[in-house]
């Protein structure tokens, strides 16, 4: 173990703005390497952990010889090719294969614990084959694998966003010990995300081409709403649908509802808070409003993984 003063170190991969590493940092773990090939998600990154550890670039060039030693690996692989929204091409598609990037650190640096995240359907994905071979590669270096499905709405954030959450590690104890929070009811709905007062008229959309059907279709205001490719859709009484990548796409995806003044698009603050960002978390809004929309639909729940965190860090203590 490479601890530092008691801190077990953490290196992430596939970092994004850095939503898994915040959760970990919580926890109380300290992330000294990281890495992102996103320009855009790089810079979000820095604004809020600054310029030491984080390294911009491909990880299919960086070799295991510049990154130091570490006691857990997090990473958030690129899940868009095993999406239920998405082409599902998993290992087809070069953003899945990316997946055994992980497994080239992992076989080098032998971390104790490795954290992974994903969409639900990487589960179901070609007949159940992908999540196999990720099972069996990560069995073939030595670590023992537990996992479960959860859904944000079941644990304390008002979203429709279902996640797998991975825990491998080399001490089978652990895996087979490991306990996932337990689901609770909700103590707020998204309305409770949102602010109250008139927003920039940006987020308005009084002059939608679709106005009229939106009329129509938007007859229960305690609903979120969302453009889909098939139409419109409607989240469940109070929750958010997912929020998505595409919300900064051409098409956008971006939930909307009715607040006192008419049917507006939810802000980017807003979509942080329903990921559980603190208010103190830095996104350049005015620079690029569209990416700091794909970037936290790319993200996690951060309370969610802080708490999967939390439980880590106890069974590494009560392993010493």
């Amino acid at each position: 173990m490479v601890e530092t003063n008691n801190t077990y170190t953490v290196a992430s991969m596939f970092s994004g703005i850095g939503g898994i590493d915040l959760a970990f940092e919580q926890a109380g773990f300290k992330v000294i390497w990281a890495n992102e090939i996103d320009k855009y998600a790089c810079r979000t990154y820095r604004l809020n952990f600054g310029e030491e550890y984080l390294v911009e670039g491909d990880i299919q060039t960086i070799s295991v010889d510049t990154i130091p030693d570490f006691d857990i690996l997090i990473a958030g692989f690129p899940c868009q090719a095993f999406s239920s929204v998405g082409l599902k091409k998993g290992f087809e598609d070069p953003r899945g294969n990316l997946f055994f990037e992980t497994a080239r650190v992992i076989a080098s640096k032998k971390p104790k614990i490795i954290f992974f995240e994903n969409v639900a359907n990487l589960l179901k994905h070609d007949h159940g084959n992908t999540f196999e071979t990720i099972c069996n590669t990560m069995q073939e270096l030595g670590y023992y694998i537990t996992y479960k499905v959860m859904n944000a709405s079941d644990y304390g954030i008002p979203q429709q966003r279902n996640r797998i959450y991975i825990i491998a590690s080399t001490d089978k104890n652990i895996s087979d010990k490991f306990e996932f929070p337990l689901e609770r009811p909700l103590e707020k709905d998204a309305f409770a995300f949102f602010d109250k007062e008139k927003q920039d008229d940006k987020y308005y959309m009084d002059n939608h081409k679709k106005w009229d059907e939106m009329m129509e279709y938007m007859t229960d205001k305690h609903r979120i709403y969302r453009f889909t490719d098939w139409g419109m859709s409607k989240g469940r009484d109070g929750i958010c649908p997912t929020l998505l990548a595409a919300m900064g796409s051409p098409y956008e995806r971006i939930p909307f509802f009715f607040d006192d003044y008419s049917v507006r698009k939810i802000t980017q603050i807003e979509a942080a808070r329903l990921q559980g960002f603190p208010s103190s978390f830095i996104f350049p809004i005015k620079k690029t409003p569209k990416q700091v929309y794909k970037q936290i639909g790319n993200s996690v729940c951060v309370p969610i993984v802080k708490e999967i965190a939390d439980k880590i860090r106890i069974y590494l203590q009560e392993e010493k």
